[in-house]
């Protein structure tokens, strides 16, 4: 075999309804230039197919979590989220993402860095994204990880043990406030939205002011090119308002668009990535838009109504839907959000690299 490939460890995991490579920081380079240009080699970005990488040609599997001891002392672990976009050559570290957040726990009990208790193990995660704490519990019946379970979610096939997430206070993840511009409601392009900020900068928009009834599937959505360029001007207007600078050039704030619910639920939601409708909710967004359900006067609190806590929060989404728990401790405690997600263990090994970024990693080897 050639002796020019460098190696590194991984574990590929799917978390709800993504999946990505994990890596301990202290596998990858230091400085974080070098750092993204081997997650971009390895994922194979700047290809549509990620054809020499093992990225999935989709912006759901196209993502990476970075696992390090804790930086701070009321956290078990912190977790970086990266977003390695799919055709550009781009590594986007500003957003969270919920879905891979629930493998986290696993991995982080797997690799020793959390002690495992009987019957279940509480990990403390700190988002280093966004600087939110998050709650995760793991089932771990006599001190092992069991991914086997009875627990289904939507956009993923089959049933596994259930992990469950609690953000303790998501708010103002990114702006410092729930509300950045302090308005419930504003218009933007002579469209009404909402700016949220809670685990995930969003724009809120009501699908039928944008000429759409509100259950059409991510195919239709995602071929309606005039819809997306519309939809990004207005995300773009936003994120400047939410102080968030070039949001062009990130994948922050994501359009949401709200409607009516179908079957049953509270609301229905179309959840962009945010050039592309999510074929299903992203976990943040889930837990983003749940918090605005309960916020008086904004876009999704005018589908819901008067919302008293603690309550379940029903968002219907094109692969089924997403109860969102939403509770205080107190009046004016922060609002903790919570959600119910499987995960699973794919596959654990060593990703190739062909450049030569290794020089500051001395545990980095080359192949035999």
């Amino acid at each position: 075999m050639s002796n020019d490939l460098t190696s590194i460890p991984c574990v590929l995991m799917r978390g709800g309804t993504s999946k990505g490579p994990f890596f301990l920081a202290s596998d990858l380079p230091a400085d974080t230039a070098r750092r993204n240009r081997l997650l971009l080699e390895v994922m194979g970005s700047g290809h549509p197919l990620q054809i020499d990488g093992i990225g999935g040609g989709n912006a759901l599997t196209s993502k990476v979590a970075i696992i390090d001891r804790a930086s701070r002392p009321d956290a078990d672990v912190d977790y970086l989220f990266a977003q390695v976009k799919v055709e550009q050559r781009v590594v986007d570290t500003s957003p969270n993402c919920g879905n891979m957040l629930a493998a986290v726990g696993p991995y982080a009990i797997e690799k020793g860095l959390v002690a495992a208790r009987h019957p279940r193990t509480e990990v403390r995660i700190h988002n280093v994204n966004t600087g939110k704490i998050i709650l995760a519990t793991v089932e771990t019946p006599g001190g092992q990880v069991v991914y086997r379970g009875d627990t289904r979610i939507a956009g993923a096939p089959g049933s596994a043990a259930p992990v469950r997430l609690s953000f303790l206070d998501a708010a103002g993840a990114r702006t410092g406030r729930l509300l950045p511009t302090g308005n419930a409601q504003e218009q933007i392009h002579g469209v009404t939205v909402s700016l949220i900020d809670c685990a995930m900068p969003m724009v809120l928009m009501r699908a039928c002011d944008l000429g759409l009834r509100g259950g059409e599937s991510p195919a239709e959505l995602n071929t309606n090119g005039a819809l997306l360029a519309r939809i990004e001007a207005i995300r773009i207007e936003a994120g400047a308002r939410m102080g968030i600078a070039d949001a062009g050039d990130k994948v922050i704030p994501k359009p949401v668009l709200l409607s009516a619910p179908e079957h049953g639920g509270d609301l229905q939601v179309r959840y962009f990535m945010p050039h592309h409708c999510h074929t299903a909710l992203a976990i943040t967004g889930g837990v983003g838009i749940a918090t605005a359900a309960a916020t008086e006067g904004t876009l999704a609190n005018t589908f819901v109504g008067c919302v008293d806590l603690p309550v379940g929060i029903t968002l219907e989404h094109p692969s089924g839907a997403l109860e969102v728990g939403l509770s205080r401790s107190s009046e004016h405690a922060p609002v903790v959000a919570s959600v119910v997600r499987t995960a699973r263990r794919l596959f654990e090994g060593r990703v190739f690299a062909t450049s030569s970024l290794a020089t500051d990693a001395a545990q980095w080897t080359s192949a035999a």
